[in-house]
């Protein structure tokens, strides 16, 4: 058996075969990549006993872990923690290897033998920014291993590509709006012949926003997580009207620096990268979900000059949210 799974800034996602013969279905489970801290007393306890809370109790504190964190912070008014920041290991998180310790366990588990394979998403090197993806992907492989498993590291947006390009036999752009990162990988018949990301994604949508507005980060996702519609921000609870507009702004900003930013990378590959007849675009990750981003990406392209090379279409992955833990998982099943 083989595993997938997708390291989101947002979500942790795993993928399995829901039998051993891996000609079934494909399980999915999911985690918020999140977590609260609060001090370990009683009257605490007891709140999130009664809200059914997930957390963990460590000596003197409560983790609260996955969307009950998000719910809590809400409540609270308090920003929520991630062990994970901009797609990499967050550098300021001195508990980040210990919860992603806990969130892992929710998402993988265990190895059904040891040596099994999983194969876990990583980002392309930033363009934009300094990051340190060489020890953001040792530290899962270390975790991992640890778990029993035989990890190894994959491009999250080649793997977009692996989930939703069969029919062109793996030849195409794809593009992984997440929330730390946007990953882009371009293969031609499964080789990778562009891939990198920019430091801009879903939380970068959030931070803008919410100085826009005045409100907090956490504030702005609840928002978007009501629901947007990027071509109606109008539509909706009238008092968060501000918000969604400000949310709109800050998506067509962040399209428009991916597409300029793969036709500047292009230009340095293509030497190396002969693109000899249309290939899709196919869009994902859990950014992309926001309502009508889809329509918005085609917008915002439509108004891009000299694009490199003839897109023969432009698509949503089949699920956004899962996509790239599903094409790890085709990855892994042919190692």
């Amino acid at each position: 058996m083989a595993k997938g799974l997708d390291i989101g800034t947002c979500f942790l996602v795993g993928a399995s075969y829901t039998d051993k013969t891996e000609m079934a279905g494909v399980g999915i489970k999911s985690v918020r990549d999140a977590f609260l801290d609060l001090e370990n007393e009683p009257t605490i306890k007891n709140v999130l006993k009664m809200s059914k809370a997930h957390y963990i109790e460590k000596e003197d504190t409560v983790y609260i872990i996955g969307d009950s964190a998000l719910r809590m912070a809400n409540l609270l008014k308090k920003e929520i923690r991630r062990p994970l920041s901009q797609g990499v290991i967050a550098a300021g998180e001195r508990e980040a290897e210990k919860i992603l310790v806990m969130l892992l366990k929710e998402v993988v588990g265990e190895p059904e033998k040891d040596g099994e394979t999983v194969y876990f998403s990583v980002p392309a090197a930033p363009i934009d920014k300094v990051a340190d993806v060489i020890y953001h992907e040792a530290i899962f492989k270390k975790i991992l291993t640890e778990f029993g498993y035989k990890a190894v590291a994959m491009n999250e947006a080649a793997a977009v590509v692996y989930s939703n390009a069969e029919p062109e036999g793996f030849t195409a752009l794809g593009i992984s709006f997440g929330a730390g990162m946007t990953n882009a990988a371009l293969l031609y018949q499964s080789m990778p012949g562009m891939q990198f990301s920019v430091a801009r994604g879903g939380d970068w949508v959030d931070s803008g926003a919410a100085g826009a507005t005045g409100r907090t980060q956490a504030q702005i996702m609840a928002t978007k997580e009501k629901g947007v519609d990027l071509l109606k921000p109008e539509s909706g609870d009238p008092k968060s009207t501000r918000e969604r507009e400000a949310v709109v702004v800050y998506y067509k900003n962040l399209i428009n620096y991916v597409v300029e930013s793969i036709k500047k990378e292009f230009r340095k590959t293509e030497s190396a990268v002969q693109i000899d007849c249309p290939i899709p675009i196919i869009i994902s990750g859990g950014t992309s979900k926001a309502g009508n981003f889809l329509e918005l990406f085609k917008q915002e392209f439509a108004k891009i000059k000299d694009f490199p090379f003839e897109v023969s279409e432009i698509r949503m992955a089949q699920d956004p949210l899962a996509d790239v833990a599903k094409g790890l998982l085709i990855a892994a099943s042919l190692d």
